[in-house]
């Protein structure tokens, strides 16, 4: 059965706009959505409820009986959801709701000096009561967010409402986003590729989070530094996202590793980024906060092996494989790194698509659970439950 889905974007960018246009590709269900340029996060948490409900009220005004109706309210953490429940058409206030957490502002790390903004974290909370379902995108940050919440709420002066986190706890659910697996040409070429002589080029490593301090960038750096001291030969693509005020690391990288990078910056398109991936080797990740890492999962999916901290939302995406972690240190990620260019001599004979077969050891995780294919289906259904409940 299709279900008709009004999902409210208040930031139509980045991760939050691929997983709304990932789930709305795939769905069996009927949206429609209203999206909000990704621009000023701050502002947009402001005035999205305004804006949506003045955006539905107009409809409702200019073409009476022909709104649609919709049978479920999807919107994301960034929608102040209890305003807007108080502000929009009657004919949408009862719909039942789902808020999906990408991120929290309890617990996602400020700029450097900036002091937290507890308005947007208590939004958050508001949000979240106002809902009938909350979806998180990992377990990890369902967790951290509600002791985070239980924290907060406890040093409030009076009326700090504690039974809130168990609310949510009870109507709450893991929901991971979905991921794109390689197209049939791009897997037909990344087998080619890894049946090559591996040894007549260096291991390829690949970056693939956004340019900011929370990434730690510098431990990455470090890390090759210290692989080069070790005389082991790489070649680097540094992908991801970057801003005016990026770490000053990455110029400086880019100034010291010229002659071993293959690709530095924003690839310029969707396609450029599955190639880059597809062409890598390693993916490595020196993240201290990370709700999910679709970023590590895509690039595992194309066929990289991934090396990442034995922390946040990575043992729930990648598995117990101790393999797939580094000790957080520079010397620790080079050792590794280290030992994988000794494994990458040796040819890989298999389909890229059976990565668990194409990694030395059977050390990678299986990615198709997060294959769109098998997401979307877990998401319909979640909102078939809800609908019959409400």
């Amino acid at each position: 059965m299709s279900r008709r889905i009004l999902a409210l974007n208040p930031w139509h960018g980045g991760s939050h706009q691929a997983f709304l246009d990932g789930w709305v590709a795939h769905s069996r269900h009927e949206f429609t959505v209203l999206p909000l340029p990704a621009y000023k996060w701050k502002w947009r948490m402001r005035h999205s409820a305004v804006t949506f409900s003045q955006q539905l009220c107009d409809q409702v005004r200019d073409r009476a009986s022909a709104v649609p109706q919709w049978d479920v309210l999807f919107c994301t953490d960034m929608l102040g959801l209890a305003e807007f429940r108080g502000l929009c058409p009657e004919s949408v206030r009862p719909l039942p709701s789902i808020v999906y957490f990408h991120e929290n502002q309890l617990t996602y790390p400020t700029q450097q000096d900036e002091e937290r903004d507890f308005h947007f974290a208590y939004s958050n909370m508001t949000s979240a009561l106002a809902a009938d379902s909350v979806w998180f995108n990992s377990d990890y940050h369902r967790d951290e967010f509600l002791t985070a919440l239980g924290v907060l709420l406890r040093r409030m002066p009076d009326f700090g409402h504690e039974e809130s986190v168990d609310q949510i706890l009870a109507k709450s659910e893991i929901q991971h986003p979905g991921i794109d697996a390689l197209a049939d040409g791009q897997t037909a070429e990344r087998v080619e590729r890894s049946t090559e002589r591996q040894s007549e080029r260096p291991l390829r490593i690949v970056w693939a989070s956004r340019w900011e301090h929370d990434k730690n960038p510098e431990l990455f750096f470090a890390a090759l530094d210290e692989l080069a001291d070790l005389n082991v030969p790489f070649e680097i693509s540094v992908l991801g996202e970057s801003f005016r005020n990026s770490p000053s690391c990455f110029d400086a990288a880019k100034r010291k590793l010229s002659s071993q990078i293959r690709h530095w910056g924003f690839a310029e398109s969707r396609a450029e980024y599955l190639r880059i991936l597809s062409e890598s080797d390693v993916v490595v990740s020196t993240a201290r906060h990370e709700f999910f890492g679709i970023s590590v999962l895509e690039a595992v999916a194309a066929g990289c092996r991934p090396l990442v901290p034995h922390a946040l939302a990575y043992p729930e995406t990648l598995g117990a494989n101790v393999s797939s972690f580094h000790d957080g240190t520079a010397a620790g990620i080079a050792r590794s790194l280290a030992d994988l260019a000794t494994a990458h001599t040796s040819p890989r004979t298999t389909a890229a698509s059976s990565f668990d077969d194409a990694c030395p050891n059977d050390a990678c995780p299986n990615v198709e659970r997060f294959f769109w294919k098998t997401r979307s289906s877990e998401l319909d259904a979640s909102v078939d439950r809800l609908c019959k409940h409400a």
